[in-house]
């Protein structure tokens, strides 16, 4: 007898994935013990990731993942009945309705969704160095540049702050490093080539404010279902370390921000991180302990964590034995590798007498399975050959119109669009710089004005986003100029003119040539 309707597929306990000789289904008060879902490219990893989300959409659970490719954009519209899709659905007992699912969309460089930003302040040390793959002498220099800034009561939101600090810290390098141990010229300046690297892959978008709420994801719509929130990724993923990066900084600003939770009846937020291996990849031990501290303790806050690779070899042991709701497509095995990759891959799952894993692995079809959910006392349920249900909404990409639409009537539109420059610490240090500079002028005559004016020029003194010069670079053509300038006709007029006299001319010479660029 079919079903109803899909919704009527799930229930307030549990959602249905698939069907094999009995249905699957994913318990939602174990759905926090967090999950994986592996299968070779095109063996339906996206569609049983969208088959999930939906149903943790309808019990009224918010969701987080990742679109790679934007096949999961389409969560957003109604599905259509395809032959295909509805003699799947009937082969299962089900009659297919089509649906649709609030979404709001995300996107670093706020082209195709709205912007995300962290400020450089809670991405921390550990996981900037990781970002820029810096080694652990830089990564030591980096947590100076943290602690200086704390002592100093300087904020760090964006990279020209980050910027401003690391120089101030080499122009100090010879007091900092009595109290904090070696600071190299040279190490700053391959930090700061490194942020170059960065802002070149887009990083410089990511940074600054107004910064996420993560609040901000978990919401419901108006009939009590879980918003679905996709993070564009398609272009961020031309930056694997950044990918990977921004992610692991989600689930740690969710693991400290939120309450203990304990067991609760059902998530307050499920996280799909696909292409999961990018995380794992050359990621050194105090990461990696990172990592295995946030995945083993953030279920207790109510998120669960999914990830989406192509093997369960792509996730280190100790990871993975935290992973208890498992998904399983077809791996194909052509080389040596390949079968041992297979049978690691079996060896995950709980036995089944009736089954051998690691041959069906490769034997399984386009949308065929092997999966595991926890049972009611937690632990793992035999593992078992079934059909993934199809999706109710769209299978595949919206349009940019679609896009367009949907983003008109997001619930945060004009939250994170506009960027706010606050003064933080690369205002600070500018106006200390120019305080400097100012009292050398007013000892100084003509000259020191002068070389003071144009040193702001050429320097930092200027509203944010006029430079892109370094402060070492910066002090090198401010002497050239200088020295050009002292050189010449202003030489001359500053042996004759001194005092009060002489720096109100030399105000006015540089006003006069230069116009409104010292205006602010």
């Amino acid at each position: 007898m079919a079903i109803s309707d899909n919704q009527m597929a799930d229930s307030d306990e549990k959602i249905f994935i698939g069907k094999g000789e009995q249905p699957a289904w994913l318990t939602l008060g174990l759905a926090n013990r967090h999950g994986l879902v592996t299968g070779a490219t095109g063996t339906g990893k996206t569609v049983s990731l969208q088959v999930m989300a939906e149903g943790f959409a309808r019990a009224g659970v918010p969701v987080f993942a990742a679109d790679i490719k934007g096949d999961l954009s389409g969560i957003s519209e109604a599905g259509e009945a395809k032959d295909f899709i509805v003699k799947r659905a009937a082969d299962m007992g089900l009659r297919f309705q089509p649906d649709q699912f609030s979404t709001v969309f995300w996107d670093v460089f706020g082209e195709q969704g709205h912007p995300v930003r962290a400020t450089v302040s809670e991405m921390g040390p550990l996981l900037l160095s990781r970002m820029m793959d810096l080694n652990d002498v830089q990564e030591g220099v980096v947590n100076i540049a943290f602690r200086v800034a704390d002592e100093q009561g300087l904020l760090l939101l964006d990279m020209k702050d980050l910027r401003a600090i690391l120089t101030f810290i080499a122009e100090h390098a010879a007091e900092l490093t009595t109290q904090y141990g070696n600071v190299s010229k040279q190490t700053v300046g391959t930090i700061q080539r490194q942020l170059l690297v960065l802002e070149n892959q887009g990083g410089a978008k990511f940074f600054g404010e107004p910064a996420l709420a993560l609040k901000d994801f978990m919401r419901t719509d108006r009939d009590g279902r879980g918003m679905i929130n996709i993070l564009v990724a398609d272009k961020l993923m031309q930056s694997p370390q950044l990918y990977a990066t921004f992610l692991l900084w989600m689930l740690s600003e969710l693991f400290e921000e939120l309450p203990e939770a304990g067991d609760p009846p059902k998530p307050k937020l499920v996280f799909f991180f696909d292409e999961a291996h990018l995380l794992f990849n050359d990621a050194p031990k105090p990461l990696m302990d990172k990592i295995e501290q946030v995945v083993r303790l953030i279920r207790s806050k109510g998120v669960g964590v999914y990830f989406v690779t192509q093997n369960p070899i792509d996730v280190p042991d100790k990871v993975l034995a935290q992973l208890g709701n498992r998904v399983q497509h077809a791996l194909r095995a052509f080389t040596p590798r390949d079968q041992k990759a297979v049978a690691a891959a079996a060896q995950t799952f709980r036995p089944n007498p009736k089954l051998d894993t690691a041959q069906v692995i490769m034997e399984l079809g386009k949308g065929e399975a092997l999966v595991s959910f926890l049972e009611g006392n937690g632990v793992p349920a035999m593992v078992e050959r079934v059909m993934v249900r199809p999706p109710s909404a769209r299978i595949g990409p919206i349009t940019p119109e679609e896009r367009k639409a949907i983003m008109d009537l997001s619930p945060v539109k004009g939250k994170y669009d506009t960027t706010i420059d606050s003064e933080s610490a690369y205002e600070v240090l500018q106006k200390r710089v120019a305080g400097t500079a100012a009292g050398a002028a007013g000892a100084g005559g003509i000259l020191g004005h002068i070389g003071a004016i144009v040193g702001t020029i050429f320097g930092t003194n200027v509203p944010r986003g006029k430079m892109s010069t370094g402060q070492v670079i910066a002090r090198n053509v401010t002497r050239s100029v200088t020295n050009q300038v002292v050189g010449g006709v202003v030489a001359d007029l500053g042996k004759s003119l001194g005092g009060s006299v002489g720096g109100s001319v030399g105000r006015a010479l540089v006003r006069g040539a230069l116009g409104g660029l010292l205006r602010r």
